[in-house]
């Protein structure tokens, strides 16, 4: 109600009451109209007032929250770091034991709406001397543009939080945002990957498994152990400095369950910084790089002979010249020039032998044995950095040869690894996982060999360690007297030259070193690469497998047995020398 309605009520009254003086029931009733009106009036001026005293309290709140609490966050940006504030929404990546290997950390990230800024100079050249790494130009730039958001620093420590909120800046404020952490920095960094700024996975795990890690809070567990993947990386490095190699791969496996429980790719990087790392350290040698193994590839061509029940593990072959291929010629490193048996030719790791036995299975044979075992396809392991093995086609005569010796075939060490796990596990191939598997699962499998195949093999490949090219890395004096407990390992040494384009280039080796423990009852298998390894005065000048990886590998397995739950045994005890003879072979230190 209007002062006019006031001014218009009154009037009426009192030329009312005038004429109507005479007659006091009229007067009542003026009087009651009167006192309705002035209620209802009162009335209307308090709902004004209670919806005006709404108004300006909701903004008052809206204020008071925006520039007190969320410190001038822009709207719809997300919520400014507080106390309480909610916990990283992306899950923990966790190694089989339960250790720490990725974790989410709420911070804040710095921003600014130019708009607001009263005064940008002054800003920037405050900013610059709290956060020095910032460059000022590039600070005043963005201040002064005519943008309303741009960020200034992403995810501020506590303390730089701190000493920039001291600074009062207006127009400057901070937003609430995650940053991914590795506590254990470089180790597992190729097979954990690693996120962007804005928390996407773009490499490893986190890239392969980005959807489950932002929508399922459970973490995600590995099938890796810690304190495998650190040994592993340390004899690696250590092995590469002596002999001044670019780089190294090393891979431990269960053959049982294809878990891999350690997994090195080298040179590696930080996982906090990976831009900043040089590109060759992003490089994944343990699953992207493929190679020519050389010899360690004589192990499945000797499965592949003695499995098309062609060849028997007596059977000799001419080994006494090299073969001709056109103008090329195979020949053995260490030429024997005679007829040799199957064990000899494994033992000495001859060129010639393995090519002999390959032409009794014949070309299609081979294929289709190399698809058996997963050859022909990348590794299906669950990180995108995979690489497609490079294979002859057409596969003619020629590349049978080649390929029964580790040349003419360039696969993954992680297939290599997964392979000799089948053939010497009795035959059954697990697929590689770097997931870990629940207690008690049932674990999918497809026979590659027969058993019978698969005990011969490990036969063949502690024979190697015994008399052949990793003795030197193996068998110690100690060992062999039975004065000391060792363990049971057998492999194959593997040295092949590396070829840039359609050439080999001499100088440039890829050593490599492949095994299993025990032998006699194999549980793990293990991986160990040298990239372009150089002769020392130690080794003689050498640079071979069985001066670089097979050493290696040793001290590896030496640590890593006790933490596995594998007891070293007697060399010389009975039981022992009984499971690896080889018929026909008695006499040799592979008799025992």
């Amino acid at each position: 109600m209007t002062d006019a309605d006031f001014s218009l009520t009154g009037f009426d009254i009192a030329g009312i009451d005038r004429r109507q003086n005479a007659r006091p029931e009229g007067r009542v009733r003026l009087q009651s109209r009167a006192a309705h009106a002035l209620e209802q009036g009162r009335a209307r001026l308090i709902v004004t007032a209670a919806m005006f005293g709404l108004a300006f309290g909701t903004v008052g709140l809206r204020l008071v929250d925006v520039m007190v609490l969320n410190r001038g966050a822009e709207p719809g940006a997300g919520r400014a770091v507080t106390a309480g504030a909610p916990q990283a929404s992306r899950a923990d990546i966790l190694d089989r034991n339960g250790v720490l290997l990725a974790t989410s950390l709420t911070t804040a990230s710095l921003f600014a709406d130019p708009k607001l800024v009263i005064d940008a100079e002054e800003a920037a050249r405050k900013l610059v001397a709290t956060l020095p790494e910032l460059d000022y130009r590039t600070v005043l730039a963005e201040l002064t543009s005519d943008k309303r958001f741009v960020w200034l620093k992403r995810n501020l420590t506590p303390r730089q939080q701190f000493e920039v909120n001291r600074l009062g800046l207006p127009g400057v404020s901070f937003q609430k945002e995650e940053r991914r952490i590795y506590p254990q920095g470089n180790l597992a960094a190729h097979l954990v990957g690693f996120t962007g700024v804005d928390n996407n996975g773009l490499m490893g795990m986190e890239q392969s498994f980005d959807k489950r890690l932002k929508e399922n809070p459970q973490p995600l567990q590995l099938s890796v152990d810690v304190r495998i993947q650190h040994i592993l990386r340390k004899e690696i490095m250590a092995t590469m400095e002596e002999f001044s190699a670019i780089g190294g791969a090393g891979i431990v496996q269960d053959v049982k369950t294809g878990e891999i429980l350690g997994f090195v790719s080298l040179p590696d990087f930080d996982p906090h910084i990976p831009g900043d790392m040089p590109d060759d350290t992003r490089f994944n040698r343990a699953s992207l790089g493929v190679f020519e193994m050389g010899s360690t590839m004589k192990i499945l061509n000797t499965a592949m002979a003695l499995d098309s029940g062609h060849v028997k593990m007596t059977d000799s072959f001419d080994a006494t010249r090299p073969i001709r291929v056109g103008r090329f010629s195979i020949s053995d490193y260490h030429p024997e020039n005679r007829w040799m048996n199957v064990p000899e030719i494994f033992r000495e790791s001859s060129n010639i032998g393995s090519v002999k036995m390959a032409q009794v299975v014949g070309p299609q044979g081979q294929r289709e044995f190399m698809q058996r075992i997963g050859f022909l396809k990348p590794a299906q392991i669950e990180i995108p950095e995979v690489g497609w093995p490079l294979i002859p086609n057409p596969w003619k005569e020629v590349n049978l040869m080649t390929v029964s010796f580790g040349h003419g075939i360039s696969i993954s060490p992680v297939q290599l690894t997964n392979s000799v796990s089948a053939v010497v596990n009795g035959g059954i191939m697990h697929p590689a996982t770097l997931l870990k598997r629940e207690k008690g699962e049932e674990v999918p499998g497809t026979r590659v060999v027969s058993a019978k195949t698969s005990e011969e093999i490990r036969k063949l490949m502690r024979l190697v360690v015994t008399d052949g090219t990793a003795k030197q890395a193996f068998m110690e004096k100690a060992a062999l007297a039975g004065e000391v407990p060792s363990y049971m390992v057998g492999g194959k040494t593997g040295t092949a030259e590396k070829t840039r384009g359609r050439t080999y280039v001499k100088n440039a080796r890829l050593s490599n070193f492949v095994g299993a423990f025990p032998i006699n009852d194999p549980r793990y298998t293990i991986f160990i690469m040298i990239d372009e390894p150089k002769g020392t005065k130690k080794s003689f000048g050498y640079a071979t497998a069985g001066w670089t990886a097979a050493p290696a590998a040793r001290r590896v397995i030496d640590q890593i047995g006790p933490l596995l739950g594998v007891k070293p045994v007697n060399l010389t005890a009975p039981d022992v020398v009984e499971a690896m003879a080889i018929d026909g072979m008695r006499g040799t230190l592979a008799s025992y």
